[in-house]
């Protein structure tokens, strides 16, 4: 266990922000298997609407560093080729 207030303030940071990623990441999955459920049911205005919530929802966490820029710009490019 931490000794000084230092490193026990900064145990307390790291939980909360690793919830706080998990969560995020949580969030795009969700968003990716509603996409593709959308996409599969062939229903081209809710797949849009999918397709941009995924889109904005990477973006931010591309934004924040959470998943790497590119992995981002490869979600996307997947999720607008099964779209078409």
């Amino acid at each position: 266990m931490a000794h000084t207030k230092s490193a026990q303030k900064r145990i307390r940071q790291t939980e909360v922000r690793t919830e706080r990623n998990r969560a995020a990441k949580s969030r795009i999955r969700t968003l990716r298997k509603n996409f593709l459920a959308a996409v599969s049911t062939g229903d081209k205005a809710a797949a849009s609407t999918a397709a941009s919530l995924l889109s904005s929802a990477v973006d931010k966490a591309a934004k924040s560093n959470l998943i790497h820029k590119n992995k981002a710009a490869n979600i996307k490019s997947k999720a607008a080729k099964a779209l078409v």
